[in-house]
């Protein structure tokens, strides 16, 4: 390896599907996630399935940004606007900061497949108690191309010139 090369660093990563309907069964997208998230050699640290309530949704994610690992939360689900859908209320008063241009990157990329109804995704990232917290909707290939396009590329410490990854060690700096 040259000096400027880096090596790997596998990270822990839970999983949150955000559902009325789906049960582990038929859980495609936490299914898509947890699989990209091992071949790329990270851990699924948990994975879980909660309603699509906003309590039920905070109470999951703030049990994991409490404790020292995982890594990475990634939520799937609950980023529309029906009625149903709190992913954003649910997770945003977690956050201490928003990565603003997840959700616009996001929404640029599935553009490119679904045209405009990538307007209807309130898809976010952000920083909670120094764990990245990434909200995908529930929908399979959204989950695939975010990991995909984004996530895995700022999840990879080998990405140059900078990654999400080497700013862990200075999340919780005051």
């Amino acid at each position: 390896m040259s000096d400027n090369e880096r090596s790997f660093i596998p990270l822990d990563i839970a999983v949150l599907t955000i559902s009325d309907t789906r049960k582990e069964a038929d859980d495609k997208s936490g299914k898509v996630l947890c699989d990209r998230l091992s071949k790329a050699g990270h851990a699924v640290y948990e994975k879980k399935i909660v309603t699509d309530d906003i309590y039920e949704v905070r109470a999951a994610v703030s049990k994991w940004i409490a404790e020292t690992k995982p890594d990475v939360v990634l939520t799937t689900g609950g980023t529309g606007v029906t009625g149903r859908d709190g992913t954003p209320e649910a997770i945003r008063p977690l956050l201490d900061k928003e990565i603003t241009g997840f959700g616009e990157m996001f929404r640029v990329l599935s553009f490119e497949t679904i045209k405009t109804s990538t307007l209807q995704s309130r898809a976010f990232a952000g920083v909670a108690n120094g764990t990245y917290i990434f909200c995908l909707p529930g929908s399979a290939g959204a989950c695939a191309e975010a990991w995909d396009k984004l996530i895995s590329h700022q999840l990879d410490y080998r990405n140059m010139p900078c990654n999400l990854v080497e700013l862990m060690p200075r999340l919780k700096e005051k």
